[in-house]
């Protein structure tokens, strides 16, 4: 009897530690799915971060890493804040009251780096693609026969969405494809796009500076013509920019980790929009996210140029600040180099790879 109670206190033990054993092993692969997508931990404490954006599809890197949970997985969630001027955003960023901001260049961006402030460049936010620019100088489709030239813009009322940043710049540059400059037009400043394309309706103005998807929704009402590309006028644009402020770059593991969704989210941007993968799928979280609701619109409208390995283009920053410089608006001489950190980006790579 004796015998038989050993031999059953030894199964119990030897079944006891196969439990154990399974227990400890799934124990340790835990941790393995939390890194399955990013390669990296998350967080130990959620933390939030605050993005200035104004919800367009250009804010993709944002709208889609919400969507599908790359900044949850990562421990941070995500508070969205818009803003009506681009020069609040930057008072915020540089009080430290935002973290991020999705933007573009601007006197007050440079100026509030030429002060000291460690506001960075950290990612792109939107270019041209060749042949389907989708922020352009577009014309009054009436107009399409008189205005073929650069030169034919001369005396035209032109519209841009604000002065001393990179709507002028752009506006600028086409002017200088034929010998002109913002002073050879009547420059006109109306502060929204859709405005812009009522002016067009009643014939208000004879051209415009104008960003998808407005430009799809003049061509399909009959207003506009695009008319040029700006690969022609200005192929190194770098139209819209991410922001760092100083109250993320003091925390360099959530910047890191930031970053990480930032970029997965423009890979699969660029998975659906120029590769054709899962379209509808991404088509249906911008539909959701963005201000474009619209579905038709998505196939209507030129998508924007989204780096997929997430870098700024430097020489379009460096021929902005030129730009700035040359007129004068710049408190302080402030280099491209000084004005783009790569090093989150850089970061994201050695984690993602090189997306080809």
């Amino acid at each position: 009897m004796k015998k038989y109670l050993l031999v059953f206190l030894a199964l119990l033990l030897s079944l006891f530690l196969v439990l154990v054993g399974c227990g400890t092993e799934k124990t340790t692969k835990e941790p393995e799915k939390l890194l399955s997508t990013f390669k990296i931990k998350p967080l130990d404490q959620e933390v939030t971060v605050t993005v200035g954006l104004k919800q367009v599809v250009s804010d993709a890197g944002i709208l889609i890493g919400m969507a599908k949970g790359y900044y949850q997985e990562l421990g941070i969630k995500i508070e969205p804040v818009q803003f009506n001027s681009g020069q609040e955003m930057i008072n915020q960023l540089a009080a430290k009251g935002l973290d991020v901001g999705c933007t573009v260049t601007s006197t007050a961006l440079f100026n509030a780096m030429g002060r000291g402030i460690p506001i960075k460049i950290v990612a792109d936010k939107g270019y041209n693609l060749p042949q389907k620019g989708y922020y352009r100088l577009v014309i009054r489709k009436d107009l399409a026969d008189q205005i073929k030239d650069y030169k034919d813009l001369k005396g035209r009322k032109i519209a841009i969405v604000g002065t001393a940043s990179l709507d002028e710049i752009c506006l600028d540059r086409v002017l200088n494809k034929g010998g002109l400059t913002t002073k050879d037009v009547e420059l006109q400043i109306i502060r929204s796009f859709p405005d812009i394309i009522a002016a067009f309706a009643n014939k208000s103005i004879d051209a415009a500076m104008v960003i998808e998807p407005f430009v799809a929704q003049g061509v399909e009402k009959g207003l506009i013509d695009r008319w040029k590309d700006p690969v022609e006028y200005d192929p190194d644009a770098q139209i819209a920019i991410l922001v760092f402020g100083p109250s993320i770059t003091e925390k360099p593991e959530v910047a890191k980790r930031f970053m990480l969704a930032y970029v997965k989210a423009l890979r699969d941007y660029n998975d659906a929009f120029i590769k054709g993968v899962e379209r509808e799928r991404i088509i249906s979280i911008l539909m959701e996210y963005s201000t474009v609701k619209d579905r038709k619109l998505y196939d209507e409208m030129y998508p924007v140029g989204l780096n997929p390995n997430g870098y700024v283009r430097k020489i379009g920053i460096e021929k902005d600040l030129t730009w700035y410089k040359n007129h004068g608006l710049l408190e302080k001489d402030v280099k491209a180099i000084d004005a783009i950190d790569n090093s989150y980006v850089d970061f994201v790579l050695t984690k993602l790879g090189v997306y080809e």
